[in-house]
């Protein structure tokens, strides 16, 4: 492995430790010069010599080309062996680090020893020390400065989307320019002054780390908001009070820890340190890291109930996360970086996925999904997430493409059948991050339309016809959106992975034109249901009758309608059966009414009953939205067998005559009842006396016995 890809890997798996305390221990280490036998001060001052240091890192060198196993053909996969030899060339590395490191840490004390010297004697912890109160001085004085800024922040609402947005921002710009002072007070001040060059590395040096890590508590602190119940903030990642503050200490912990670990291994080179030596202290230091990872997870708030089933499956996660660590450790030690980083990316970038998404759709919300309990995504949330989504895989996978050392911009340049089949993965995953995002825009537009057209607005408007018919051509829109993007996204990814899509389409069609052969109905059916849709038929929640078949529209397939019965029943046609299709429910109706009173009734005055009955419906409350025309008589329709026939009718809305024609019948018969007007009721009578009866009978009787003496 060469050098530069050994010090890249010490440098990013660092997980380091309180490096200011070891540079001082180092420092302190070594007893002063002058208080030395004269042999060991000349012993000491020989590592001060530039040609001795020199001299000493050739032969560390050399002894480290001479312990690597011979360099593999650039095209040319390791073989077992070959990682054997690697393995232990590493192990015996470190073995040989761990002999030598007396020897590393004297030389490198005395090369400390002497900048100390130059400096007056003052150690860089009392530097450190000092530049970090003048650090918090002047973070003090900025915190005096922005009491206006933080009091606007206390105050700020958290209630619709932008509200959010600008006091998130406000707070994150706040705590940046919080920690810029603390930053601009101790490492500005110090730069100031003139001092030797390893001092002013290692006091800079582990100043910056301690940015590192307050930048890093004030961010978690923003994100997480541990305090938000009693401070009235919002808390950007949903989860519980209790878990927010383990996570955001933890979180901090472990990036400080970072910050500092790597502050000392470059110090360590710096200090003349060989590469053996620093991934030592750099594993050293790596426990610490595996000590907080693990407890973090073993302590952690669970969330869940105190029950047995729930405890024991908790320890099973913690047990896995603890085996998980462990071995990402020993990875690390061992030098196995592809599987160490394949392992991390696969663990990490679900979870990042996650918390990404649920973050923004946590700020993005909008105060009515909270109302009705129903989430409504936007364009701007699925823009975001996605986009969000879509960095970080290309982040993972320009990551491991570097561990794996792919160069992706050789790749064009090369023609083998594995990186012809690598360009064609990466093409592949782009085409489907972008159809994917593009996908989800229009499903969003289009739901949220719908959502838009559940509200029921006045019957029979104009608005309310516009309703009906988008929520019966956006369904169907949307799935045959989903088709095309999926096709499409299909036949791109194959034609990026190398496959000749051509005869596919070909193919395709040949197979189409059989189907459609073989499925003369179907096809039939799908393009009768285009026509009806394009003429406006019926739209979703309309009652039509075709046929046998009637009932309200409920849903559409691509061949079918489905019907509900008034009575229940449930038909779904063909729309290749239904034929000429009778709308029930278009622009208004008119209801007939018959009603029947005696001959000797005052016609007149039924008439007048009869509008002022319909007047009075045409003012109700209930009734005025849905009557276009009010209730009226028409005249006298026939002379029946038992009374005057009298019709009347009624304009109204689809759907709302019958309540109003049940309304009117009772208020008729009342109002008749009180006026003397009597409804006619079918009557058999017979008139006439037994004299009559009798001559009658003899006519009858001579009658049908001429017919049968005289046939015609």
């Amino acid at each position: 492995m060469p050098r530069d890809s050994k010090i890249r890997m010490v440098r990013s798996l660092l997980t380091a430790a309180v490096l200011l305390c070891a540079s001082n221990t180092v420092a302190q280490s070594v007893t002063p010069v002058n208080k030395q036998p004269e042999s060991v001060q000349r012993f000491i001052g020989m590592f001060s010599d530039p040609d001795v240091q020199r001299f000493l890192q050739q032969q560390s060198q050399a002894a480290q080309a001479a312990a690597k196993p011979p360099l593999e053909t650039p095209n040319r996969d390791p073989s077992f062996s070959e990682i054997a030899m690697r393995f232990r060339a590493h192990a015996s590395g470190l073995l040989g680090a761990i002999q030598s490191f007396p020897l590393e840490t004297m030389r490198g004390a005395a090369v400390l020893d002497q900048d100390i010297q130059a400096s007056g004697g003052t150690r860089p912890i009392f530097l450190v020390a000092a530049f970090v109160a003048v650090g918090l001085a002047a973070q003090w004085l900025f915190w005096w400065i922005s009491t206006h800024w933080r009091t606007w922040m206390a105050r700020a609402p958290f209630v619709t989307v932008r509200e959010r947005v600008i006091a998130l921002a406000a707070r994150l710009l706040w705590a940046a320019c919080h920690i810029l002072s603390f930053g601009l007070g101790s490492i500005g001040f110090f730069l100031l002054f003139q001092w030797p060059p390893i001092i002013r590395e290692i006091v800079v040096g582990y100043l910056f780390a301690i940015v590192v890590f307050r930048l890093a508590s004030a961010l978690f602190d923003v994100l997480l908001a541990p305090r938000a119940e009693e401070e009235g903030r919002f808390r950007v990642v949903p989860i519980p009070k209790d878990a927010a503050g383990h996570w955001a200490k933890r979180l901090a912990y472990l990036v400080g820890w970072y910050a500092f670990g790597w502050v000392t291994i470059r110090l360590l080179g710096t200090l003349g340190f060989s590469i053996p030596a620093r991934q030592l202290v750099a594993y050293s230091l790596g426990l610490v890291l595996l000590v907080i990872g693990i407890e973090a997870v073993w302590r952690r708030p669970s969330g869940l109930s105190a029950g047995h089933a729930s405890r024991i499956g908790l320890g099973a996660r913690n047990w896995l996360w603890t085996v998980y660590f462990a071995s990402v450790w020993l990875l690390w030690v061992m030098g196995a970086m592809k599987l160490f980083w394949i392992a991390v990316v696969c663990a990490a970038l679900p979870g990042a996925i996650a918390l990404t998404k649920a973050s923004v759709d946590n700020i993005l919300r909008s105060s009515e999904d909270e109302g009705d309990g129903h989430k409504r995504g936007t364009v701007v949330s699925v823009i975001v997430e996605r986009g969000i989504r879509a960095a970080l895989i290309v982040a993972a996978i320009v990551l491991l493409a570097d561990v794996l050392e792919v160069r992706l911009t050789q790749m064009t340049m090369q023609d083998s059948p594995l990186l012809r089949l690598a360009r064609g993965v990466l093409s592949a995953g782009i085409i489907l991050l972008v159809v994917d995002l593009t996908w989800s825009v229009v499903k969003v537009l289009i739901d949220r339309k719908l959502d838009d057209t559940e509200t029921v607005l006045e019957v029979g408007s104009e608005r309310e016809r516009r309703r009906t018919r988008l929520r019966t051509l956006l369904p169907i829109l949307r799935n045959f959106l989903m088709i095309l993007f999926a096709a499409i996204a299909i036949m791109m990814a194959l034609s990026s992975l190398g496959v000749e899509i051509g005869p596919l389409i070909a193919g395709a069609g040949v197979v189409g034109v059989a189907i459609g052969f073989g499925a003369q109905t179907v096809v039939k059916d799908v393009i009768s249901g285009m026509f009806y849709l394009l003429d406006d038929a019926f739209r979703i929640g309309e009652y039509i009758q075709s046929g046998s078949y009637k009932g309200t529209v409920e849903s559409f397939s691509l061949r079918s309608v489905k019907l509900r019965h008034h009575r229940g029943a449930v038909y779904i046609v063909p729309f290749s059966e239904l034929g000429a299709v009778q709308n029930m429910s278009r622009d208004w109706v008119i209801e007939k009414m018959t009603i029947t009173i005696t001959y000797d009734s005052d016609i007149e005055k039924a008439r007048k009953i009869i509008k002022k009955i319909g007047l009075d419906l045409f003012e109700d409350p209930e009734f005025k939205p849905t009557t276009i025309e009010p209730l009226k008589m028409q005249g006298i329709d026939s002379l029946g067998d038992s009374g005057l026939l009298l019709r009347m009718k009624v304009m109204t809305l689809p759907g709302q005559q019958f309540t109003l024609k049940r309304r009117a019948l009772r208020m008729i018969h009342d109002a008749f009842h009180e006026n003397g007007i009597k409804l006619a009721v079918p009557t058999v009578q017979v008139s006439g006396g037994k004299e009559d009866a009798i001559a009658a009978a003899a006519q009858q009787t001579l009658t049908t016995h001429n017919a049968v003496e005289n046939p015609v």
